[in-house]
């Protein structure tokens, strides 16, 4: 399997409305933290976040996280 693109070593904070977002799991979006299509002829798919509250999320910005779309401190692994 081929390692996803790393666009950042942190987590994307961001507020979020309930409904349905799609989260990015290549690193090649344009429109970090979501999903733009651009995983399209890659092993990679985007990962459904279903969000129930209006409030902050860290979304995983390294791409690692083994909680994925959640950031889980992988990126602190990252040289």
């Amino acid at each position: 399997m081929s390692e996803p693109i790393c666009p950042q070593k942190k987590p994307y904070v961001v507020e979020l409305e309930p409904g349905t977002y799609w989260w990015c799991s290549c690193g090649q979006s344009k429109n970090q933290p979501f999903c733009d299509g651009s995983h399209k002829g890659t092993e990679f798919s985007p990962v459904a976040l279903e969000i129930t509250e209006k409030k902050k999320y860290g979304l995983c910005g390294c791409k690692l996280s083994k909680n994925q779309p959640m950031c889980d401190g992988s990126h602190k692994e990252i040289d």
